[in-house]
């Protein structure tokens, strides 16, 4: 993946925890949610991390796809699981968040469902999309994962291309592996 496709991919994704946070790595084991986040995680290998108070943002990467963890409770009690209201509306505040970063990064035409679905990885159940853009290089797909954990919302976001010849199912595999790991 070109570097500036990667830089807006993550921009896209880390949002204002990377613009708070240059140099200021996040813990490897996030206090709130007690998850873990070490060197390599279910066959991903940790990129970056960053961090600005309570919430934290962990960069893994995994045959050429990438895979993004916020963690966050944005001043609020996170019910657990994936369909309260407050997930609801956090998951389609994040989801027109990533569209409209994408769209000033200069991605075209986004792509996706009307209606996000339930997914779930290990034994976790997240409301989830994939949606896809255009890049010079090609599309770029990505699917958002949300839930409630541990009183924080945590999303988890994967991206791949088509170009480097990663799939959806690839990148299910990957996220099942991941999030088994993670959530176990």
């Amino acid at each position: 993946m070109r570097l500036q496709a990667i830089a807006a991919l993550v921009i896209a994704c880390v949002g204002s925890v990377q613009a708070q946070t240059a140099g200021n790595p996040a813990p490897s084991v996030h206090p709130g949610t007690r998850l873990s986040f070490p060197p390599n995680l279910g066959g991903a290998t940790l990129e970056q991390s960053l961090s600005d108070g309570g919430s934290s943002a962990y960069l893994y990467s995994m045959n050429k796809m990438q895979i993004f963890v916020h963690i966050a409770d944005f001043g609020r009690r996170v019910p657990s699981g994936s369909d309260s209201p407050a997930l609801m509306s956090q998951f389609t505040g994040e989801l027109n968040d990533v569209a409209a970063k994408m769209k000033s990064a200069g991605f075209g035409q986004l792509e996706r469902p009307a209606v996000p679905s339930a997914c779930t990885y290990g034994s976790v159940t997240f409301r989830c999309i994939v949606y896809s853009v255009n890049s010079t290089g090609g599309r770029i797909y990505g699917k958002l994962l949300m839930t409630g954990y541990h009183d924080s919302f945590v999303k988890i976001r994967i991206d791949w291309r088509a170009a480097n010849g990663s799939t959806q199912a690839d990148a299910d595999q990957a996220l099942q592996s991941f999030v088994s790991a993670l959530m176990h």
